[in-house]
């Protein structure tokens, strides 16, 4: 069972792994967090997903959700109790035995679920606390307007001045 890290395009289609962006390209945008968690625990909880065929995969899978414990724990206000039970089962080693390691990823997978709902709430409740505003960024036309209009204004100063 192997799982790309590939990045993500809008639209769900997979992103090339070209390191060139062109300026007429929509750049891909980086994944939520939340989203990223909750594609790895499909991966383990989910119905239809095959259970890991090797150890490496359990291995794998335990990584990535350890990963995303480490992510989140930051959000997360230290006192929280939801924090603490994810971080011990993130420390402990994945036990030996086909049934011991896929129990332990099902924990492992439920825990940081249940961190993540709590970084969802916490999240929204800092923003509106804070009362954060999505940051503004201008559109690459109007950088080229800007861009030309500091040219022609140094252009009239440049012709303005007498010559000598």
């Amino acid at each position: 069972m192997r799982l790309s890290l590939a990045p993500w395009q809008a639209d769900g289609q997979r992103a090339a792994p070209s390191k060139k962006v062109r300026v007429a390209d929509e750049p891909v945008r980086r994944r939520d967090q939340a989203v990223a968690t909750a594609e790895t625990g499909a991966l383990v909880l989910d119905e239809e997903s095959p259970l890991p065929e090797t150890a490496a995969d359990v291995e794998d899978l335990a990584r990535r959700l350890r990963g995303h414990i480490n992510r989140l724990g930051v959000m997360v206000p230290k006192e929280t109790p939801v924090l603490r039970h994810p971080q011990q089962l993130g420390s402990a080693g994945v036990p030996d035995g086909y049934v011991p390691s896929r129990v332990y990823l099902v924990q492992l997978a439920k825990a940081t679920q249940e961190l993540t709902a709590t970084v969802e709430t916490c999240g929204s409740d800092r923003a509106k606390q804070q009362g954060e505003r999505p940051r503004w960024t201008p559109r690459i036309n109007v950088l080229r307007a800007v861009v030309f209009a500091l040219a022609l204004a140094c252009l009239v100063l440049a012709t303005s001045v007498p010559r000598a």
